[in-house]
C-alpha cells in the first residue's frame, strides 16, 4: 500500500471520543488550511457511524465551509441524529476547532429500494490509458506548465489524476467549456463500501472549483486567482469502487458575484453514473502589487 493512500485511510478513520463526537486529524503537510475534500469525507464517515450502514446508505450530502481549518490541531466533529424514519434517515454534522464550527453537513441515508431507473449519458473521452501517466506527465508534459500547475501534479497524493484537457493550463481554449478528468485511488482500498463513499468524497473536491474559469481562460493555479470553496452538495446514485477508474465530467453554468458555480457528473469506466456533485465557490481576482 503507498504511503498516500495508507495515509488518506488513516485520516478517514476517526476516533470515537463519545457517543455522537469523532475526533479526526490532518496531515501534516506544506498545506496552511485544511483540504476541503477531507473534511467532508471525514463528516460522511463520522455521520455514517451513527446509521446502520448495512441497512442504509448515504444518498446525499449537503455541505458548508464556513472558514478555514487549522491543519496542526485535530477536528471534533459532532454528529446530531436528526430523523430515524422507515425509509431514510438524516444526520447533521458539525466541524469543530478552536471552540467554534469552521463547516457544516448535513447527510440523508435510504434503505435500499426497487424503483423506475434511468442516467444521464457519460460523454465521450479517450480511455485513461491513452492520456499522459505520472511518469509520462513528469517527463514530458509538466515541463511545460507553470510552476505551481508543475507543483500540483508532482506532489504524491492518494487519488491518481489524470486530466483530458491538460492543455489548458498552458492557455489553450477549450471548445466545449467542460473538464473532463479520470480520477481513481492511487491504490487498492479495503472492501468496505463506506470507505470508497468517504474516498470519492474526498476527491470530489479536487477540480470542481477550477472548472469554473475555463470560460474565462484562468485557472486557479494563476497567482492572479484567489479561490474557496463556499458550499459542496454531492448525490451518491449508484455503487462503486473508487479504486477504480472513473470519469469526473464537470462545467460551470454561471459566475457571478465573485462567486462561480461548478457541478460534475462522475461516471464508472462502463458509463454508470455513480454520483452527481455542485459547489460553489469564491473567485476572486487578487490584487497583485
Amino acid at each position: 500500500m503507498s504511503k498516500a493512500i495508507a495515509e488518506l485511510l488513516s485520516i478517514l478513520d476517526l476516533e470515537q471520543i463519545e457517543v455522537n463526537l469523532f475526533r479526526g486529524r490532518s496531515p501534516q503537510s506544506r498545506w496552511q488550511r485544511v483540504f476541503g475534500g477531507q473534511v467532508v469525507g471525514q463528516a460522511l464517515v463520522a455521520a455514517g457511524r451513527t446509521v446502520e450502514q448495512a441497512e442504509r446508505t448515504p444518498h446525499s450530502l449537503h455541505a458548508y465551509f464556513l472558514i478555514g481549518g487549522d491543519p496542526r490541531v485535530p477536528i471534533v466533529y459532532s454528529v446530531e441524529r436528526l430523523r430515524d424514519g422507515g425509509s431514510f434517515s438524516t444526520r447533521r454534522v458539525t466541524a469543530i476547532q478552536h471552540g467554534q464550527p469552521i463547516f457544516a453537513m448535513s447527510v440523508s441515508f435510504q434503505r435500499p429500494e426497487e424503483s423506475f431507473t434511468h442516467q444521464a449519458a457519460m460523454p465521450d473521452a479517450p480511455a485513461p490509458e491513452t492520456l499522459p501517466d505520472e511518469q509520462e506527465m513528469r517527463r514530458s508534459v509538466l515541463p511545460q506548465m507553470p510552476e505551481p500547475v508543475r507543483s500540483y501534479y508532482e506532489r504524491e497524493r492518494p487519488i491518481e489524476l489524470r486530466p483530458v484537457e491538460f492543455n489548458r493550463y498552458l492557455g489553450q481554449p477549450v471548445s466545449d467549456q467542460a473538464f473532463r478528468v479520470w480520477i481513481r485511488a492511487s491504490g487498492p482500498l479495503p472492501d468496505d463500501p463506506a470507505v470508497h463513499r468517504a474516498v470519492l468524497a474526498y476527491a470530489s473536491d479536487m477540480t470542481l472549483l477550477d472548472s469554473a474559469l475555463i470560460p474565462h481562460g484562468k485557472s486557479v493555479f494563476l497567482k492572479e486567482i484567489m479561490g474557496a470553496s463556499l458550499d459542496h452538495a454531492m448525490w451518491l446514485h449508484r455503487p462503486f469502487r473508487a479504486d477504480d477508474w472513473m470519469l469526473y465530467a464537470q462545467d460551470s453554468p454561471n459566475m457571478s458575484g465573485a462567486r462561480g458555480f461548478a457541478r460534475g457528473q462522475i461516471f464508472a469506466r462502463d458509463g454508470t453514473l455513480v454520483a452527481s456533485v455542485a459547489q460553489e465557490g469564491l473567485l476572486r481576482r487578487r490584487r497583485i502589487d
